[in-house]
């Protein structure tokens, strides 16, 4: 577990140098892939909804559908066309003895997440988290663990990808923090 955290800990410091293009790109990509990878999702998500009666109310919350793969594409490009919350300056002020002071937003770091049988959130978490330059630590519901694998293997598939085509060192570490969020 404490290796986990330190991945987590070490990507964040790479997060937050990224570009917004390139925090863009990815979002992008992944809601393409996600589109893409529909079929995979869903037999996926069948192994998680087997699980279950129809009748339990976890069972619509844990139900992916094409039209929600769709929508949750849709919510992951409406994430890369916000304005990086990054480098905004929220306050200025100066001092009366002339020092000047600006609070600027800046990366949490890392973020911890602990959900219930919502396989969305992976995509929900990692898409704010990203965005904003934090890594994530994602603790799903056991009633939602395919999903939730295939999802993080998918974004994983995204990251790696990009890795290969920017041949840029930083991305490794990027990786590495999703390789071990979801153990």
């Amino acid at each position: 577990m404490t290796h986990l955290f330190q991945n987590a800990k070490e990507a964040s410091r790479t997060l937050m140098l990224l570009s917004d293009d390139v925090r863009n790109d990815i979002l992008r990509r992944v809601a393409e892939r996600a589109v893409a990878c529909t079929d995979q999702l869903l037999a996926a998500n069948a192994i998680d909804l087997k699980k279950l009666d129809w009748d339990n109310p976890l069972y619509d919350r844990l139900l992916l559908t094409p039209e929600r793969i769709r929508g949750i594409a849709s919510d992951l490009c409406n994430v890369a066309s916000l304005p990086s919350p990054l480098g905004a300056i929220t306050k200025e002020r100066t001092l009366p003895n002339g020092l000047h002071l600006r609070r600027v937003s800046v990366p949490f770091g890392v973020i911890g997440v602990i959900f219930e049988a919502r396989p969305n959130v992976c995509f929900d978490v990692f898409s704010l988290c990203f965005k904003s330059g934090n890594a994530c630590i994602l603790k799903g519901s056991s009633n939602a663990d395919e999903s939730n694998r295939a999802i993080v293997g998918l974004i994983k598939q995204v990251l790696s990808e990009a890795e290969s085509i920017s041949n840029n060192g930083q991305w490794s570490m990027v990786n590495a923090y999703l390789t071990s969020s979801y153990p």
